[in-house]
């Protein structure tokens, strides 16, 4: 059976096909354009919040009497609407804040532009690519628990994706009641509150007026390991959020997942809860050595003094890593963890 071939295009024919392309994408008129904000995503649709209001609304259609009036959306300000999106727009992702049209006879919306990103949360997926997360993030959020048992590890990429991204971390150790006495984890506590990051301690079901009050205008994104309460916390705060939880499975003590697509909840005087989908593993394989660096500043800073400049600080004499974990400048563990993803990164540039 013979072979079809994809023509291939020349240079000129591109970009006639380009030209015409973006022709099409601007006879769209943009002059009723509303300013919105992404909520929710699902797949090739978002939900977009009205930000305001048209000067001249679209007025409803009149009917016959005995005729059935129509379906019919009035435009207002915080109404949410199902969209599409221009064909020429990158990938858009909850906390976007966005240009929109509405149609009040559909009920349906379609997005026309995209404001600059003041942030972006992004991380790996499995197929090797870099997925976006959320958008114009102003606070992570890095909540973990008693049960199930935290993983340092995944609570020191979290902090790394949080320098890449240029974005400020609190931790939440949660469900502080389960606390017994001189329990480790306090120590982890302490830990990264002596590497200067800040920490709170919270109960999902207790007072969280601090919580709160912390988060009050901002824009914060919570990660963690599913099942240490993230949902909870945030049905907590603002109670009308619906948040879908799930308790703890009795034979692998790891969190269900229960929270399926990002979505954005207002809080108080123009701030927003971001709650996204619980993993137990944050890769960070996109990311270049010294991106890495940066989520470890304490070591960061010992980086290039030691004896040897190709060092790989696991087995030289006078390496100034080793030497400032034995004499206890900086934690072995977070020194472990550094070149676990330094080591990570090097065998998936190797694949690729």
């Amino acid at each position: 059976m013979a072979l079809i071939r994809k023509r291939r295009l020349t240079e000129q024919q591109q970009r006639r096909i380009e030209k015409q392309h973006k022709t099409r994408q601007e006879e769209i008129d943009t002059s009723n354009d509303l300013e919105g904000l992404v909520v929710q995503h699902y797949g090739r649709q978002l939900e977009v919040q009205a930000l305001s209001s048209p000067e001249q609304h679209p007025e409803k259609p009149q009917v016959k009497e005995g005729e059935p009036d129509p379906f019919w959306k009035p435009i207002e300000v915080g109404s949410v609407w199902r969209c599409h999106t221009r064909t020429n727009l990158e990938l858009l992702v909850t906390g976007d804040r966005v240009k929109w049209q509405a149609d009040p006879n559909t009920g349906l919306g379609i997005i026309t532009a995209i404001h600059p990103r003041k942030s972006l949360l992004t991380r790996p997926d499995r197929y090797h690519k870099v997925k976006p997360v959320a958008a114009n993030i102003s606070l992570i959020v890095i909540v973990f628990a008693v049960l199930p048992e935290p993983a340092p590890g995944l609570i020191d990429r979290y902090l790394v994706a949080c320098a890449d991204a240029n974005i400020p971390a609190l931790l939440v150790l949660n469900k502080t009641d389960l606390l017994q006495e001189n329990d480790p984890i306090l120590g982890l506590v302490k830990e990264y509150e002596h590497l200067g990051y800040e920490v709170m301690l919270t109960q999902s079901t207790g007072d969280l007026s601090d919580l709160a009050q912390r988060l009050a205008g901002e824009t914060v994104a919570f990660v963690g390991q599913s099942g240490v309460g993230k949902s909870s916390l945030i049905n907590t705060i603002v109670p009308n959020a619906a948040q879908k939880t799930n308790i703890i499975s009795e034979n692998s003590a790891l969190g269900q997942h229960t929270t399926t697509s990002t979505r954005l909840i207002s809080f108080g005087d123009g701030a927003a809860l971001i709650d996204s989908p619980g993993i137990r593993e944050f890769g960070l394989w996109h990311l270049n050595s010294d991106k890495v660096q940066q989520g470890f500043p304490e070591i960061e800073n010992l980086l290039g003094h030691c004896q040897f400049r190709n060092c790989t600080h696991k087995h030289e004499k006078q390496c100034a890593l080793r030497l400032a974990a034995q004499n206890g400048e900086i934690l072995t563990r977070r020194l472990d963890s550094f070149l676990r993803l330094i080591d990570e990164i090097a065998e998936a540039q190797q694949k690729n």
